[in-house]
C-alpha cells in the first residue's frame, strides 16, 4: 500500500525515530534459524528492547513465534514487548482490512484505521502537457514499481505545493483516451498555476468520483473533467 520510501518517512518523522536500519529480507534471512535470528538482534544490533506484533512469526517457514523470541531474549539479554491487537469499531486493525477499505473506495474507514489519510507520494516529472492544453494542468507522479490498490478519478488534497494541503482532483490509471500504457498518478490542484516539476508531492485521497473511462474525443474528456472538478470541489468543501 505504501512504498518503502514512504514507510521510511513515516517511521523517521511521524514516529520520531532517530535511526532506521533495514534488514534485507533475502534467502539468508528467510532461512535463518530462530536462535540465530535472536543472536543477530542481541549481538549485531545490540538490541535492548524488541517490539513485535502479537502474530509475529520468524525463522524458517515462520516456525518461531513472539513467545519463542521472548524466551530467547531472556537468555540473550533483551526484552520483548508484544503489542496486542488494536481494535476499532469492533474489528482488529490490519493491513488486509485497510486494503479491503481501499478496494471499496472507503477512504474514511482507511483514514480511521491508519490514523491519517491514505496517500501516495512522488516526485513530479515532465509529461506531454496534454492536461495544460485541455485547461487542466496536472502534476505527473509515476508509480515506478508500486502497485496501487485503487484506480479511477478521485477528489484529493495535495501536500507540498504550499504550506497546507490544497484541494484538487486526480486520475490514477493508464489514461485510455490518450493511449496510455503505464499507470500514472496525475493531480490537478485547484486554482494553482505555478511550476511543480521536480517537487515532491503527497496526494491524499478523500473520495472516489468514478472509474477510469475511454472517451470518444478529447472534447468529451474535457467536459467530463469539468464535471469531475465540480464534484471534487463540492466533496472537499463539505
Amino acid at each position: 500500500m505504501t512504498s518503502l520510501r514512504e514507510r521510511w518517512r513515516i517511521l523517521l518523522s511521524d514516529a520520531s525515530l532517530g535511526y532506521l536500519w533495514l534488514l534485507r529480507f533475502g534467502e539468508p534471512l528467510r532461512n535463518l534459524p530462530a536462535e540465530a535470528f535472536a543472536q543477530l538482534l542481541a549481538e549485531k544490533l545490540r538490541a535492548r528492547v524488541v517490539v513485535v506484533g502479537h502474530d509475529f512469526r520468524f525463522a524458517r517457514r515462520g516456525e518461531a513465534t513472539a513467545a519463542v523470541l521472548a524466551a530467547a531474549g531472556v537468555r540473550l539479554g533483551f526484552q520483548v514487548d508484544v503489542v496486542d491487537p488494536v481494535m476499532l469499531d469492533g474489528e482488529r486493525i490490519s493491513s488486509s482490512g485497510v486494503r479491503a477499505a481501499l478496494a471499496d473506495s472507503d477512504f474514511e474507514r482507511a483514514r480511521r484505521w491508519l490514523g491519517r489519510p491514505w496517500s501516495m507520494r512522488g516526485r513530479v516529472v515532465a509529461g506531454e502537457r496534454r492536461g495544460r492544453k485541455l485547461g487542466f494542468p496536472t502534476a505527473n507522479l509515476p508509480l515506478e514499481r508500486r502497485r496501487a490498490p485503487v484506480a479511477g478519478i478521485f477528489a484529493v488534497r495535495v501536500r507540498g505545493v504550499a504550506g497546507e494541503a490544497l484541494p484538487g482532483v486526480a486520475s490514477l490509471g493508464t489514461r485510455p483516451t490518450v493511449g496510455g500504457v503505464e499507470p500514472l498518478l496525475e493531480a490537478h490542484v485547484f486554482d494553482f498555476s505555478g511550476d511543480l516539476y521536480g517537487r515532491e508531492l503527497e496526494v491524499e485521497f478523500a473520495a472516489k468520483l468514478r472509474d477510469e473511462a475511454c472517451f470518444a474525443s478529447l472534447a468529451a474528456l474535457t467536459a467530463q473533467m469539468r464535471r469531475d472538478a465540480d464534484d471534487a470541489r463540492r466533496i472537499l468543501a463539505a
